[in-house]
């Protein structure tokens, strides 16, 4: 999603792996990303041929950043303002355009049928703007949109669309401008992430950031179900019950609706509690279950040189560093 441009894309078919990182080949790939969450601001330089060059990482004070898609999402403007540009100074950035990648709540996805579907745009906004009225917790009307299409099921069209309040995402853009970047490319943290999932099996990913929780299901690149929600309770208060309950609504409306189970289930956000979770998610999917980056990497497909950036669980820019790749 950018404020400047809208994303989209005819429905994507590849003959050797149709992956969802294949999503982001229409829009801008800028050597420099930035990402923004509850607890810091990490940035990553890359070079022309998609090496990690450089990162850094600063800290944010507790609840200087409260994530929202209505509400005012800068709390503590004073040390949000301190954290980027301690990164800008670390990366060398400036004058220059960034990805920037932002908090889960902030941007509303949703993945809808259509037997058919404009493939003109001007029909096909005000199309998802009327469908979408009443699934957003603001007017339609107020909002950035950014859609693509994807091979469905069976017959028709499946629409996934991101949604943002304009005056939520100038927020962060104005953070980023003040330093005098460029934000060209603006998607939220799990969209980057799902590219660390598997292509071949439908795979879960229950992605922890805060009290968000994203649960997204992928099944050879097609992105089949998307849901962010509020966690009940966060840290040592959360228990894996919690989070299946959480989870559940999900995995049942793929079940029903692909008539087949979840087949590998990938975590992220729990840390070291992830060993109290991994027993109870086994024994509701009856499948593998580890973090989305094991020890540093994904399922061996993470390139090494990224390794730093997985140590720090930065997954949302090796995500973005594979969509690059």
């Amino acid at each position: 999603m950018s404020s400047t441009t809208t994303f989209r894309q005819g429905i994507y078919k590849s003959d050797l792996v149709r992956r969802i990182v294949r999503w982001m080949d229409a829009i801008p790939h800028p050597p420099l990303a930035f990402e923004i969450s509850p607890e810091k601001v990490s940035g990553a330089r890359w070079s022309r041929t998609g090496g990690l060059e450089t990162y850094a990482v600063e800290a944010l004070p507790a609840g200087a950043l409260a994530p929202s898609a209505v509400e005012t999402n800068i709390v503590d403007a004073v040390s949000i303002k301190n954290a980027v540009g301690s990164v800008c100074r670390q990366l060398h950035a400036k004058d220059e355009p960034i990805a920037l990648i932002l908090p889960d709540p902030v941007i509303r996805v949703f993945v809808q049928h259509f037997e058919d579907f404009p493939r003109s745009a001007a029909e096909a906004e005000p199309m998802l703007r009327w469908k979408l009225k009443k699934s957003v917790p603001f007017e339609v009307d107020e909002t950035l949109i950014s859609y693509m299409r994807q091979a469905p099921r069976e017959s028709g069209v499946d629409v996934v669309t991101a949604l943002a309040r304009l005056r939520i995402i100038r927020e962060y853009e104005g953070l980023i401008e003040g330093c005098g970047l460029h934000p060209g490319v603006v998607l939220s943290s799990s969209l980057a992430a799902v590219a660390l999932l598997e292509g071949a099996k439908p795979t879960l990913l229950a992605r922890i950031s805060g009290t968000a929780l994203t649960t997204a299901i992928v099944r050879e690149g097609i992105l089949c179900g998307y849901r962010c929600t509020e966690l009940p309770a966060r840290g040592p208060e959360l228990t894996p019950q919690m989070l299946l309950e959480d989870i559940f609504p999900v995995a049942a409306y793929y079940q029903d609706t692909w008539q087949e189970g979840i087949q590998a289930v990938r975590v992220a956000g729990l840390g070291s509690r992830l060993p109290e979770f991994v027993g109870p998610l086994e024994e509701e999917f009856r499948c593998d279950v580890r973090a989305l980056l094991q020890n540093g990497v994904s399922d061996g497909r993470v390139p090494a040189e990224a390794k730093p950036l997985a140590d720090r669980d930065l997954d949302g820019l090796v995500g973005w560093m594979m969509h690059r790749n």
